[in-house]
């Protein structure tokens, strides 16, 4: 019998380097944001024993993206409670929209311009603007389309509207962004991830399984969305298949929700108990797919 899907996954997760703060603000803005935004060392714990890693591992990478002003701890007692520090959320909110509800742009040859003239400013802007969906076509300029979210870092630069249309347009965009890049990093998740949409769909999920395969589902999924800048569709090239990774994303999370908020509800727990039950974010996540458009 062939592995699960989801060992698979596992495992290719495992052989990444620096994963597990990434995976743990993932899980903080997917699962704990929509419950309150705190929860318990004790709850991180407990899900990434999921997942094998070791305590020590885990305590020491909450303490870096602490350290790093990712994450702020409350202490109460012998229990420490973690949220999302105002970096880690702003971050976090520019995201959501990209992510759960992206809103392409429709604006046919138009972009933003920012003109950052400090190296060390643009070096310290380059991974806010990267998962904002900007290119950097040449150093010091940073392009996106109109709809794109400004991170908070780069207020003071310039900023300026430009029109390139035709084979100006395709130029800029060559320049900016790499699309084929792109494109293969939803090809992959496709390729990653069609075998546990398959076996979910015949199998009834753990909640042990369900918030694993959710969490691990938006960590790769972010990664590839982030970098889109979410063009119009006449800028890009033929077969672009970030519909189909959308729509496989929001068929599997739909399927995830149930179980995973299961096991959010017995393991989870902050500075008053038990977390709340999610509030209205979470239910407009993928809200833009019908659920008949999941079936293709």
């Amino acid at each position: 019998m062939s592995p699960h899907p989801l060992s698979r996954i596992i495992k290719q997760f495992k052989r990444e380097p620096s994963r597990t703060g990434s995976l743990i603000i993932t899980f903080h803005g997917d699962a704990v944001v929509p419950r309150g935004g705190s929860v318990w060392l004790g709850s991180l714990l407990q899900f990434l024993e999921l997942l094998g890693t070791d305590g020590g591992v885990v305590r020491t990478a909450v303490s870096r993206l602490a350290a790093d002003g990712w994450l702020e701890r409350e202490k109460i007692g012998r229990k420490s409670y973690y949220a999302l520090a105002p970096r880690g959320r702003e971050r976090f909110e520019a995201a959501v929209e990209h992510v759960y509800n992206p809103h392409p742009s429709d604006e046919v040859g138009q972009f933003e311009l920012l003109l950052i003239e400090n190296a060390a400013d643009r070096e310290s802007a380059r991974p806010a603007l990267t998962e904002a969906g900007f290119g950097n076509p040449f150093p010091g300029v940073w392009v996106a389309p109109p709809n794109a979210v400004m991170p908070s870092v780069v207020a003071g630069a310039i900023r300026l509207h430009a029109s390139a249309e035709g084979e100006m347009g395709r130029r800029l965009v060559a320049a900016s962004w790499s699309l084929d890049r792109i494109a293969d990093g939803y090809r992959s998740f496709i390729k990653t991830f069609e075998p546990l949409a398959e076996r979910i769909g015949e199998d009834n999920v753990s909640p042990d399984d369900a918030i694993l395969s959710r969490v691990l589902l938006i960590h790769h999924y972010r990664r590839v969305v982030l970098r889109d800048p979410l063009l119009p569709n006449t800028a890009l090239p033929a077969g672009w298949p970030a519909t189909e990774a959308r729509r496989l994303c929001a068929k599997l999370y739909r399927a995830l929700l149930p179980a995973s908020e299961q096991w959010l509800g017995k393991y989870g727990e902050n500075q008053q108990g038990t977390l709340p039950p999610p509030g209205a974010e979470l239910r407009r996540r993928f809200s833009d797919i019908p659920p008949n458009m999941l079936q293709k």
